[in-house]
This record gives C-alpha cells, sequence and structure tokens, in this order.
C-alpha cells in the first residue's frame, strides 16, 4: 500500500493546508472538484464529484491508500438549514461510503467534524461530552461520526475549533483572510463577544493532524487552542497584532433573520488529549497569531 494519502476537500482552505503540511515521504492525492490549488512533487491532482460514487469508488480502489483525510463537507451553516437534503447527500452519505471503502482496503480514515456538534452551554467540551446539535449542519456530523463509529474500527474523528489561517491559493473558507480584507480596506467589522470559541490556527491543527494520523489513536480528537475568547476579543487581537485600528471592529449580535440557523454561544474544547497524545504544541492564541504571520508568504497583510 505504500505511504499512499487521499485527501477530500484538496483545495479548500483547510485541505489544501493540510496537503501543503504533508511529510515529503508521502504520494500525495487531492480530491476537489476544483483545478488544482497547488502544486508539489508528490501530489497528484483528482478533479473529481465526491456525489458521484462510482468515481469516487473506482479512486480508492485503484489507489489503495493507506490513509484517507477527509475534510470535504457542505459547512455554510445557513445553507446546510435551508438545504437538509443537500447537506444529508454530502456530509453523511458521502462519509459513510468513504468510510465503507476505507473499511473495504484498509485505510484509516481521518475525519474532520465540528465544534458546532455542541449546544454551548457550558464550554470547554471534552471528548466524552454528549453532543446536542443546534442546527441541521451540526445534526449531519454527528450522524456521519456515529457512522463512523459504527463501520470503522480505524479512524479519528477530529473537531476542530475556530481555524484561524489564511488559504494557500486565496481561496476557501478563511475567516481570518476575510477580516484581513476588511481591515485592509477600512470597513467595519461585525463580531459577537457573546460567543467563545477556542481557535487554533491551520499550520498548528496541519501538523497535528498528520501526526494523529500515523499514531494508534483511534477515536474522537478535540484540536483547539490553549485560550478561550470571544470573536470580538479575537478579531480585536488581530487587528492590533497586524497594525490596524481597534475601532474597525465593531461587538455585535447576529441579526437574527428567517432562515438562519441557531448557533452555539460557547462551543470552546478541551485540548488536554490531544496535549497528552501529541507531540505537536497546542498554541496559545498569541503565538498561534504568530505562526500564521509569519507564514504568510507574499500575502500583505
Amino acid at each position: 500500500m505504500g505511504k499512499t494519502a487521499v485527501v477530500t476537500g484538496g483545495g479548500g482552505f483547510l485541505g489544501a493546508n493540510i496537503l501543503a503540511q504533508a511529510q515529503p515521504e508521502w504520494s500525495l492525492h487531492a480530491v476537489d472538484q476544483s483545478p488544482p490549488a497547488l502544486e508539489r512533487e508528490n501530489l497528484a491532482w483528482h478533479v473529481l464529484d465526491l456525489q458521484e460514487g462510482g468515481a469516487l469508488q473506482g479512486l480508492l480502489l485503484d489507489l489503495a491508500p493507506r490513509l484517507v483525510i477527509h475534510t470535504a463537507a457542505l459547512s455554510d451553516i445557513d445553507f446546510c438549514e435551508a438545504n437538509p437534503g443537500a447537506a444529508e447527500a454530502v456530509n453523511v452519505k458521502v462519509t459513510l461510503q468513504i468510510a465503507e471503502l476505507c473499511r473495504r482496503i484498509g485505510a484509516r480514515l481521518v475525519f474532520f467534524s465540528s465544534d458546532s456538534v455542541f449546544d454551548g452551554k457550558k464550554g470547554r467540551y471534552r471528548e466524552t461530552d454528549r453532543p446536542r446539535p443546534l442546527n441541521e449542519y451540526a445534526r449531519t456530523k454527528v450522524r456521519a461520526e456515529e457512522a463512523i463509529t459504527s463501520m470503522l474500527a480505524d479512524h479519528v474523528i477530529i473537531r476542530p475549533s475556530l481555524i484561524m489561517g489564511l488559504p494557500v491559493a486565496q481561496s476557501g473558507n478563511s475567516f481570518f483572510w476575510r477580516l484581513v480584507q476588511s481591515l485592509r480596506n477600512g470597513a467595519p467589522s461585525d463580531f459577537p463577544a457573546s460567543e467563545f470559541r477556542t481557535p487554533v490556527d491551520v499550520i498548528t491543527l496541519s501538523r497535528a493532524t498528520w501526526e494523529v494520523a500515523q499514531a494508534g489513536f483511534t477515536g474522537v480528537l478535540h484540536l483547539a487552542g490553549n485560550d478561550r475568547l470571544s470573536r470580538f476579543d479575537i478579531a480585536r487581537r488581530v487587528a492590533a497584532a497586524l497594525g490596524y485600528p481597534a475601532e474597525l471592529i465593531v461587538d455585535k449580535e447576529p441579526v437574527i433573520e428567517r432562515g438562519r440557523a441557531l448557533r452555539p454561544a460557547d462551543a470552546s474544547l478541551d485540548n488536554t488529549l490531544a496535549k497528552s497524545l501529541l507531540e505537536t504544541p497546542m498554541q496559545n492564541f498569541d503565538d498561534a497569531l504568530r505562526l500564521v504571520i509569519q507564514n504568510r508568504g507574499s500575502r500583505q497583510l
């Protein structure tokens, strides 16, 4: 089988960063509906719709990878709320097929779930806390978790906290990059002081993913930063670190509109287990922010 890994959602914010952090000894295969987001000597790109079950099956059976890292998902919470059928098809049914194929070929599966699986009433959630999803997106993630656990022994379910960082190819769902662009334009940005997270930088998250992928651990793992912060404080600290006026960050509650899905108020995660298992250090917020800035490449922040 060799050291072959398939990464779904390879063109997305998380998937592309995971590919960028891979060790050179891995033979990498990215799956995405979009053209290549990055190039590496050891990377092959497969343009594929994961809902085309026959094509997905043919690819995985042909490659017979040792590892599958499944990051692809419908992650727009409000879209999932309005389109539960589409959310179920991508977030559950595709995951179910990937888990079944991993079982057939003997591959290890690393699946990305979400901190949104919790109701946000207490915060600092541990892996043993019972999920209580508030919205359809989170419900699909819980169903996918349950399916993987029931059918595949060799798996890791990663629940990341709010992911901070830059997209590899200026694409992907990165709140940090959107915030930077807004700050550069001098436009105010709204962030609620009532929503709490434990932000993790995408570089640490990607490195930890590769580490846990090669470890003997199975089960659920929370990958989060050390600091519990409000979304307002997170944005203010980003602005300060980049030299922008604090006044551009406005404490404003989300407008509750018809069709907007509920969000957990405090989805902060406890990272004690990750710190006990991994050599990759879980970062304090300021260190994580420095890591993101240091790895900005040619981007102007």
